[in-house]
């Protein structure tokens, strides 16, 4: 099986980048900036493509790159991503352990502002929709030919450069179980992450709860009311810059108006 990165990456002057990612396989990196260019290398027969497009939105980004993508299996990345020396090998024995898993999201160690790495992943487990929600697009990997002909792909309303600052990652994992695909989990690392800045968090402020209101309108109309509620409860304790029933008004501000922005469609 052929294994893929697909990275999304912003204003590269050249895809000498790449090699501080640790890439060991085929890649396609989508390089938003203010050019149109192309550039590939091929190292040990590994095939390195970017694609420069004049263009914003990490959603726009990824499906751009699944679209050109020829793998058996993809990995989806960041920028700030460096893979372990053997992850190709930890990959391929994961999906042949698991012959029947679509998609398995991976460990990636991440450093938070303290230097500290965290990891989402104990153990293996069969992801469905009580536990699926925690992990980012840096932690999946998937069967393309699946993901293609389910009509997979990733929202350009939610994500870095779109108009709700976060989520595409849950609505992208949200469709797989929709669509019946099977997911599982690995503690297995293939991936860490140095602390940076966010691009898209500032604070628990009231644009973080109003697209929080619309991505839990965008995952489901029965249950949003009840997981705005579950969410704001879960981060009562890290308000600052707004008060607890501000941070739920903005949530249900943002479910409905999600909702209004489905109708206008």
């Amino acid at each position: 099986m052929k294994v893929q990165v697909l990275m999304s990456t912003m204003n590269q002057n050249s895809i000498d980048f790449y090699k501080e990612k640790g890439l060991k396989t085929d890649a396609i990196i989508i390089n938003q900036t203010d050019v149109f260019s192309y550039e590939s290398k091929t190292i040990e027969e590994k095939k390195i493509e970017m694609f420069s497009y004049n263009e914003l939105g990490v959603g726009r980004s990824r499906n751009s790159a699944l679209l050109k993508s020829n793998a058996d299996i993809c990995l989806m990345a960041d920028d700030d991503m460096k893979y372990v020396p053997n992850y190709e090998q930890i990959v391929l024995k994961a999906f042949h352990d698991h012959p029947k898993a679509d998609v398995i999201l991976f460990n990636v160690g991440i450093e938070n502002e303290f230097g500290e790495m965290n990891y989402k992943i104990k153990n293996n487990k069969k992801i469905n929709y009580t536990n699926y929600m925690k992990f980012g697009t840096v932690n999946i990997a998937f069967r393309r030919e699946k993901v293609i002909n389910n009509h997979i792909f990733f929202s350009l309303l939610f994500g870095g450069g779109a108009k709700y600052g976060s989520g595409e990652d849950t609505l992208f994992l949200t469709d797989c179980l929709k669509k019946g695909l099977t997911i599982y989990s690995t503690p297995e690392i293939i991936a860490y992450i140095h602390y940076r800045k966010s691009s898209w968090f500032s604070g628990y402020n009231e644009k973080y709860f109003y697209d929080k209101g619309a991505l839990y309108r965008a995952i489901s109309n029965t249950f949003c009311p009840f997981l705005i509620l579950y969410f704001t409860l879960k981060k009562r304790k890290k308000l600052t810059q707004l008060n607890f029933w501000r941070a739920l008004c903005m949530g249900w501000k943002g479910s409905r108006d999600y909702k209004k922005l489905l109708k206008k469609a």
